[in-house]
């Protein structure tokens, strides 16, 4: 049997096929490291989705709320001996609240949402809005204000803060009997 020489150049040497795998071995460790820290950071957005979602559920209960204090009569004093999350009935009652893990309107912990915290700071804003002589404003010719900031401090070091504003803007301290001045 007779070979001839132009067979030989078929196939590859062995520093060729070792040379390829290394190549190969290192496109790999680099793609697997980029799936490594992705699949690591995946659950962040879903992290910092509910914190925020928190902090919308916890601003839309504060806002909904009265300006001033049925019980008192006056705006922004603190929260009123023996009240809980359940009763309260304005604006203010809300400021300093911290609860962990979050609460629902009820006062009812929620389990699930264990990883979480929730502070709230309500005070006057100092924003002034309307012209003077206006019908919604008080006695200084200024629309009265409340800030409201809602922090929630989640899992992996999220933070997230949203802040809304709550106006007595319909208050006519001449024929509104609720109409209170800071």
């Amino acid at each position: 049997m007779c070979t001839s020489r132009s067979g030989r150049g078929r196939g590859f040497t062995l520093v060729e096929i070792v040379i390829a795998i290394a190549v190969i071995a290192i496109a790999l460790a680099g793609a697997m490291s980029v799936i490594v820290v992705a699949a690591q950071h995946s659950a962040d957005p879903m992290v910092r989705q509910q914190a925020i979602l928190l902090a919308e559920a916890y601003l839309e209960e504060i806002l909904r709320q009265k300006f001033h204090d049925p019980d008192t009569d006056v705006v922004c004093t603190g929260t009123a001996a023996g009240e809980t999350r359940a009763t309260y009935d304005n604006v203010c009652d809300y400021n300093g609240l911290a609860d962990s893990p979050p609460r629902n309107q009820a006062g009812a912990a929620l389990a699930a949402l264990a990883g979480y915290s929730v502070s709230v700071a309500v005070a006057s804003s100092g924003v002034t809005l309307g012209p003077a002589g206006a019908g919604e404003i008080n006695n200084t010719g200024a629309v009265r204000v409340l800030r409201v900031d809602v922090t929630v401090s989640g899992p992996a070091g999220t933070a997230v803060t949203l802040s809304g504003y709550r106006t007595n803007y319909n208050c006519n301290a001449a024929a509104d009997p609720g109409c209170k001045s800071l």
